[in-house]
């Protein structure tokens, strides 16, 4: 799907200056307690399922929203796992960004995780004990919503 159409016209204006831009990312478990991971295309690397808002769009639907778009795989929002800043993240077109993640911890509802856009190379479901190389970020997200005690994660 590539990027949404409100920062390409952005891009358009500013180049490749920083952007702040809110992101989503969600811990999707299934019954076997298996991860739901992407292969991405622009960096081909493994990562859980993320995502940028529309302008006026919910957090909570927008993560389902891009689960659903990248995966194929309906899903549902649990928990609200935490709130944190990223970035600079300078993308391989040299686009640089930072985002404000708001993370969710999420279950499986239907659907069969396959390639279902643009954004990524392999789609699939991981033994929390056996994940593929992933940016600590992401690693420190899936051990935070392993050992979720009911408060969400933040800055302090």
């Amino acid at each position: 799907m590539g990027s949404p159409e409100f920062i390409v016209k952005l891009r358009g204006k500013i180049g490749h200056d920083p952007l702040w831009l809110p992101g989503v990312r969600g811990v999707v478990f299934d019954d076997a307690g298996r991860v739901l991971l992407g292969e991405r295309a622009d960096t081909g690397g493994w990562a859980l399922i993320t995502g940028i808002l529309e302008p006026g769009e919910e957090p909570g639907p927008g993560l389902l929203r891009e689960i659903l778009e990248e995966t194929a795989v309906v899903a549902r929002i649990e928990q609200l796992l935490g709130v944190s800043a990223v970035g600079p993240v300078t993308f391989p077109n040299g686009d640089v960004c930072d985002f404000l993640n708001i993370e969710f911890i999420c279950r499986h509802v239907s659907g069969t995780a396959r390639v279902n856009d643009d954004e990524s190379l392999a789609v699939g479901w991981f033994e929390v004990d056996s994940l593929p190389p992933l940016r600590p970020g992401h690693l420190e997200c899936i051990h935070r919503a392993l050992t979720y005690d009911g408060t969400a994660h933040f800055q302090r």
